[in-house]
């Protein structure tokens, strides 16, 4: 909220100067109908807002609908929404473009890429919002300044990879390392405000706690055995992230109680996570507090659901696939019964407010640092009062604590399955 707040004022001033009438912000999904509650509480000028959802006719009708002459006009709408209506977009012409969460555009050649940079070519005043620019190297800076400024980096990606990346491997295709990172930094900080919540914002301490979950002689037969299938698969085969990962994620998913089989259909093997975290639950609502709780898998949430159900508690979720994300923030937030929030890491990770609860639990992780370390902050965040404290549920000799630890030394979970994927199924 800290990086909302500093663009709410930095467009309510532009606007208030006289030099701009409409303003595009552009947010992930989960994100869109948290603005305009921000707005609510922190713009100080006259504006008119509206978030450009449902499709693409819908969005459009929505842009060409505002009234006010005189207020800001503020549109907001999500990255996969922008690319679907640039034409019109640019037709609008906004002043002001915020693109928040911005390393959404880190990859060059994606559409929403591009659609972005054809904007902040049109864009009188541009702004990128983000805590995490540089999720796993130097060259994701570029697309994210391409829309900004592209005086800064030039106009072509393999330019700047020319210049800032050092090419080996086989066809010299694969990025060993990299240089000239003085002048990188150096320019990237040229336009860029940095803060870290220790030098802005006055919040409580942390606390991370770990709760075994042994799994059942069943589970864990399987699970051994799923990892010596691996093991030999990856021994006969071509060693690629792509491929370790994704025997991790298989084994990942058995760790949190459910396995895959080849006919497609989805078999619950273990309960010793959910018992573990209904134990928690049970203690928590004792104490009359207040509970977020983050999972990777949609059968995990969907346990999760059901066990809430069965104690009588009201629980909001955001998933993928759920449309009103901010009413559901909302009934959390506000709503005195509404207990629990199960949020899927990868959707709700970014730009919401949490801070009812000062207690989130890990029921599983993800191998991306960003989404762990935004979902982190969505309970210390302004406002939090209380000690917030981290629960990660793990099942004890498995891939939940290799991850966890490659994820507490930030490390690129991509290259490091590569370099020493067997540390991960011994």
């Amino acid at each position: 909220m800290s990086k909302t707040l500093t663009a709410i004022s930095i467009i309510g001033r532009i606007y208030l100067e006289g030099k701009a009438r409409k303003a595009l912000i552009i947010a992930p999904a989960s994100v869109v109908s948290v603005w305009p509650k921000e707005l609510g509480e922190y713009g100080a000028f006259p504006y008119e807002v509206k978030a450009l959802e449902g499709s693409s006719k819908n969005r459009i009708k929505m842009l060409n609908s505002f009234r006010s002459k005189e207020a800001l006009q503020i549109a907001i709408i999500n990255y996969e929404g922008t690319w679907r209506i640039l034409e019109e977009l640019l037709q609008w012409q906004p002043d002001i473009i915020i693109a928040d969460e911005s390393q959404r555009i880190k990859s060059p050649a994606a559409k929403q890429s591009k659609a972005l940079h054809r904007l902040g070519d049109a864009g009188k005043y541009k702004l990128i919002l983000s805590g995490t620019p540089v999720q796993n190297a130097p060259l994701d800076l570029w697309s994210q300044y391409r829309f900004l400024d592209k005086s800064i980096f030039g106009t072509s990606y393999y330019a700047f990879k020319a210049r800032h990346a050092i090419m080996g491997g086989y066809g010299k295709h694969q990025v060993i390392g990299y240089r000239h990172m003085d002048e990188l930094i150096r320019k990237a900080h040229g336009v860029a405000l940095r803060v870290t919540k220790d030098e802005a914002l006055d919040l409580p301490e942390t606390t991370d706690e770990i709760r075994y979950c042994q799994l059942e002689p069943k589970a864990e037969s399987l699970y051994k055995k799923l990892v010596k299938d691996s093991y030999i698969q990856l021994e006969k085969g071509e060693i690629t992230a792509q491929n370790v990962l994704t025997r991790l994620l298989r084994l990942s998913q058995l760790t949190g109680g459910y396995i895959h089989t080849d006919e497609g259909i989805t078999k619950e093997i273990s309960t010793a996570k959910l018992e573990v975290l209904k134990e928690i639950v049970e203690d928590l609502m004792a104490a009359g507090k207040k509970l977020v709780i983050f999972a990777r898998f949609l059968p995990e949430i969907k346990a999760i659901g059901k066990m809430l159900e069965k104690m009588g508690l009201e629980y909001s979720c955001i998933t993928g696939v759920v449309k009103d994300r901010g009413e559901e923030v909302r009934r959390f937030q506000e709503e005195e019964e509404c207990r629990v929030f199960i949020a899927q890491i990868q959707t709700a990770g970014l730009g919401i407010t949490l801070h009812a609860a000062d207690t989130a639990v890990f029921y599983s992780l993800d191998f991306n640092y960003a989404n762990y370390a935004q979902a982190k902050a969505r309970i210390h965040r302004i406002g939090q009062r209380n000690t917030c404290t981290y629960i990660h549920l793990m099942a004890p000799n498995t891939v939940d604590e290799r991850i966890m630890a490659a994820l507490e030394k930030k490390k690129n979970i991509a290259k490091e399955v590569v370099d020493n994927w067997r540390e991960y199924f011994e």
